[in-house]
Protein backbone atom coordinates (compact mmCIF):
# COMPACT_ATOMS: atom_id res chain seq x y z
CA UNK A 1 0.00 0.00 0.00
CA UNK A 2 0.90 3.68 -0.63
CA UNK A 3 0.80 5.59 3.00
CA UNK A 4 2.08 9.20 3.05
CA UNK A 5 1.60 12.01 5.58
CA UNK A 6 1.31 15.38 4.03
CA UNK A 7 0.97 18.93 5.40
CA UNK A 8 -1.87 20.68 4.49
CA UNK A 9 0.21 23.48 4.15
CA UNK A 10 2.09 22.14 1.56
CA UNK A 11 -0.98 20.71 -0.14
CA UNK A 12 -4.11 23.30 -0.11
CA UNK A 13 -5.50 21.78 -2.44
CA UNK A 14 -6.66 19.57 0.70
CA UNK A 15 -8.04 22.00 2.21
CA UNK A 16 -11.62 21.38 1.68
CA UNK A 17 -11.61 17.49 2.26
CA UNK A 18 -9.24 18.00 5.29
CA UNK A 19 -11.53 20.71 6.94
CA UNK A 20 -15.17 18.22 6.18
CA UNK A 21 -12.72 15.14 7.60
CA UNK A 22 -11.96 17.16 10.68
CA UNK A 23 -15.12 17.95 11.46
CA UNK A 24 -16.81 14.55 10.25
CA UNK A 25 -14.11 12.52 12.85
CA UNK A 26 -14.51 14.90 15.52
CA UNK A 27 -18.48 16.05 15.60
CA UNK A 28 -16.71 19.94 15.42
CA UNK A 29 -18.26 22.07 13.28
CA UNK A 30 -17.51 22.95 10.08
CA UNK A 31 -16.32 26.39 10.57
CA UNK A 32 -14.26 26.31 13.60
CA UNK A 33 -12.18 23.49 11.62
CA UNK A 34 -12.51 25.58 8.12
CA UNK A 35 -10.92 28.77 10.14
CA UNK A 36 -8.36 26.83 11.88
CA UNK A 37 -7.25 24.56 8.87
CA UNK A 38 -7.12 27.66 6.53
CA UNK A 39 -4.89 29.87 9.13
CA UNK A 40 -2.79 26.99 8.89
CA UNK A 41 -1.77 27.38 5.45
CA UNK A 42 -1.58 31.15 5.89
CA UNK A 43 -0.13 31.88 8.80
CA UNK A 44 3.83 32.79 9.28
CA UNK A 45 3.72 31.44 12.84
CA UNK A 46 4.78 27.86 13.05
CA UNK A 47 1.07 26.66 14.79
CA UNK A 48 -1.15 25.79 13.68
CA UNK A 49 -0.38 22.71 11.75
CA UNK A 50 -2.67 20.27 10.05
CA UNK A 51 -1.36 16.95 8.22
CA UNK A 52 -3.42 14.22 6.77
CA UNK A 53 -2.48 10.35 6.19
CA UNK A 54 -3.14 9.44 2.83
CA UNK A 55 -3.43 5.64 1.45
CA UNK A 56 -3.47 5.32 -2.42
CA UNK A 57 -4.60 9.21 -2.20
CA UNK A 58 -7.84 8.74 0.15
CA UNK A 59 -7.99 10.23 3.72
CA UNK A 60 -7.74 7.32 6.35
CA UNK A 61 -6.25 9.46 9.17
CA UNK A 62 -5.23 12.66 10.47
CA UNK A 63 -3.87 14.89 13.48
CA UNK A 64 -2.61 18.36 13.64
CA UNK A 65 -0.55 20.40 16.15
CA UNK A 66 -2.21 23.29 17.57
CA UNK A 67 -1.71 25.83 20.43
CA UNK A 68 -4.68 24.91 22.63
CA UNK A 69 -6.72 22.49 22.27
CA UNK A 70 -9.30 23.85 24.50
CA UNK A 71 -7.36 23.84 28.09
CA UNK A 72 -7.62 26.84 30.22
CA UNK A 73 -3.91 25.73 30.65
CA UNK A 74 -2.31 28.40 27.81
CA UNK A 75 1.44 27.67 29.14
CA UNK A 76 1.71 24.48 27.29
CA UNK A 77 1.55 23.91 24.27
CA UNK A 78 2.04 22.75 21.38
CA UNK A 79 -0.73 20.33 21.46
CA UNK A 80 -1.07 17.33 19.48
CA UNK A 81 -4.93 16.97 18.52
CA UNK A 82 -7.50 15.62 16.06
CA UNK A 83 -5.44 11.81 16.11
CA UNK A 84 -7.80 9.67 13.97
CA UNK A 85 -7.32 6.64 11.88
CA UNK A 86 -10.20 5.14 10.35
CA UNK A 87 -11.31 2.24 12.15
CA UNK A 88 -10.76 -0.17 8.89
CA UNK A 89 -6.91 0.74 9.29
CA UNK A 90 -6.57 0.35 13.09
CA UNK A 91 -3.56 -2.03 13.98
CA UNK A 92 -1.20 -1.35 11.89
CA UNK A 93 1.12 1.03 13.67
CA UNK A 94 -0.16 4.17 11.65
CA UNK A 95 -1.59 6.29 14.54
CA UNK A 96 1.95 5.43 15.81
CA UNK A 97 3.33 6.61 12.57
CA UNK A 98 1.00 10.55 12.69
CA UNK A 99 2.36 10.33 16.31
CA UNK A 100 5.91 10.15 15.34
CA UNK A 101 5.42 12.61 12.51
CA UNK A 102 3.96 15.57 15.06
CA UNK A 103 6.77 14.98 17.47
CA UNK A 104 9.30 15.43 14.04
CA UNK A 105 7.34 18.42 13.19
CA UNK A 106 7.58 19.93 16.83
CA UNK A 107 10.94 19.73 16.99
CA UNK A 108 10.97 20.86 13.60
CA UNK A 109 9.43 24.35 14.85
CA UNK A 110 11.65 24.62 17.89
CA UNK A 111 9.49 22.93 20.52
CA UNK A 112 11.08 20.89 23.21
CA UNK A 113 7.77 19.22 24.25
CA UNK A 114 4.72 17.84 22.69
CA UNK A 115 1.20 17.76 24.97
CA UNK A 116 -2.05 16.05 23.99
CA UNK A 117 -5.40 15.51 25.91
CA UNK A 118 -7.85 12.36 26.10
CA UNK A 119 -9.88 10.22 27.88
CA UNK A 120 -8.15 7.17 26.96
CA UNK A 121 -5.70 5.60 28.91
CA UNK A 122 -2.98 2.63 27.74
CA UNK A 123 -2.90 3.75 23.93
CA UNK A 124 -0.55 6.73 24.66
CA UNK A 125 1.73 5.45 26.79
CA UNK A 126 2.64 2.64 24.52
CA UNK A 127 4.44 5.24 22.22
CA UNK A 128 6.57 6.89 25.07
CA UNK A 129 3.75 9.46 26.42
CA UNK A 130 3.50 9.92 29.84
CA UNK A 131 0.37 11.23 32.01
CA UNK A 132 1.07 15.08 33.02
CA UNK A 133 -1.92 16.20 34.85
CA UNK A 134 -5.22 16.24 34.89
CA UNK A 135 -6.37 19.53 33.66
CA UNK A 136 -9.36 21.86 33.00
CA UNK A 137 -10.94 21.99 29.90
CA UNK A 138 -12.43 25.46 28.48
CA UNK A 139 -15.67 22.03 27.56
CA UNK A 140 -16.28 22.00 31.60
CA UNK A 141 -14.91 19.32 33.60
CA UNK A 142 -11.11 18.16 33.91
CA UNK A 143 -9.19 15.90 31.33
CA UNK A 144 -6.26 13.74 31.40
CA UNK A 145 -3.11 15.42 29.68
CA UNK A 146 0.10 13.53 28.49
CA UNK A 147 3.47 14.93 27.30
CA UNK A 148 6.08 13.55 25.52
CA UNK A 149 9.86 15.35 24.07
CA UNK A 150 9.70 16.41 20.76
CA UNK A 151 11.43 14.63 18.05
CA UNK A 152 11.62 10.97 18.13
Amino acid sequence: MNYQIIAVREHPVWLNRAVDYFSAKWGIERKLYEDAVSDGITTANPLPRWFLLLKDKKIIGSCGLIENDFMVRKDLYPWLCALYIEETERGQGLGAKLLAHGRQEARKFGFDRVYLCTEHTGYYEKYGWSFFSLEESEWGGRTRVYEIASGV
